[in-house]
């Protein structure tokens, strides 16, 4: 199997209609696999608005029709899909997951999201994801012919730590469905991607809903993916648009070479003790 394949990101339009949020991510799959693409992501809630108000409104079972659609779209494209993520409810509760579907149209991996975005900045925004939403408690990777691949959806970006394990686990590409808004995505967005991707010599794919005006919640879009290296090689920018780059994973074992971080680090020392 070549150690080169090809990725895309798809930034989504998403709007309250749910069939039609799935008919659109339909076209686009289709269009990101004719154009080379191996393995397809969506963004985080690609079949529903964003927003506590509405987790309970779009949630789904899984499977469910959400799921069966990814299913279906991984099977007919023969490609491997992480479908972004929706509302999931299970048991009375709500969660915000991600499912991954082999070329066969069977789902290999489900993520729920671990760390609930729970912030408040004063004059610009709130928002507490668990006022409605139950976190997860598993690590999400799961194997290609091409290489291990990590999940975290949005917030779970933030804590460097989910990364490091997934670079223990063997990853070589995490990708991160997310939704940034305006304040944190303009601060924020581009450099926590680089910093995870530099700090553990990996690919990291970030995949934003495009940008909506009129929407409760604003994205701040600019889907991207960043080589092991912390280049920048594809980024949108707010509207919908399919990203998509090639993942060489030799480059991958070439910057752990060069840079060897691995075997340097100080693992004597950061084990605190009290």
């Amino acid at each position: 199997m070549s150690s080169v394949f090809r990725l895309a990101a798809i930034q989504l339009a998403v709007s309250a209609s749910k069939s039609q949020n799935l008919e659109r991510a339909a076209g686009l799959i289709r269009q990101a696999v004719q154009d080379g693409a191996k393995l397809v992501a969506l963004p985080e809630c690609f079949n529903s608005p964003y927003g506590t108000q509405y987790f309970a409104k779009y949630a789904e079972k899984i499977p469910g029709e959400s799921t069966d659609f990814l299913s279906k779209m991984a099977k007919e494209t023969k490609s491997y899909i992480i479908g972004g993520s929706i509302p999931e409810e299970e048991g009375g509760k709500y969660y915000n997951t991600s499912t991954v579907f082999d070329p066969d149209g069977k789902m290999i991996a489900k993520h729920r999201k671990i760390h609930l975005f729970d912030i408040d900045i004063p004059g610009k925004i709130r928002f507490q994801e668990s006022e409605v939403l139950t976190c997860g408690n598993a690590f999400t990777t799961f194997e290609t012919p091409f290489c291990k691949v990590g999940v975290g959806i949005c917030y779970d970006m933030r804590f460097a730590e989910l990364a490091q394990v997934y670079k223990k686990l063997g990853c070589k590409l995490i990708v991160y469905p997310g939704a940034f808004n305006m304040t944190t995505g303009e601060a924020h967005w581009e450099a926590i991607q680089r910093g995870r991707a530099i700090d553990n010599q990996l690919y990291v794919a970030t995949v934003s809903p495009a940008r909506d005006v009129d929407a409760t919640y604003i994205a701040w879009g600019h889907s991207t993916i960043v080589g092991p290296w912390g280049d920048i090689l594809a980024k949108a920018d707010a509207e919908e648009e399919i990203v998509s780059s090639d993942i060489n994973l030799a480059r991958v074992d070439e910057v752990r070479q060069q840079i060897p971080i691995s075997v340097q680090n100080r693992q004597d020392l950061y084990q605190l003790k009290f």
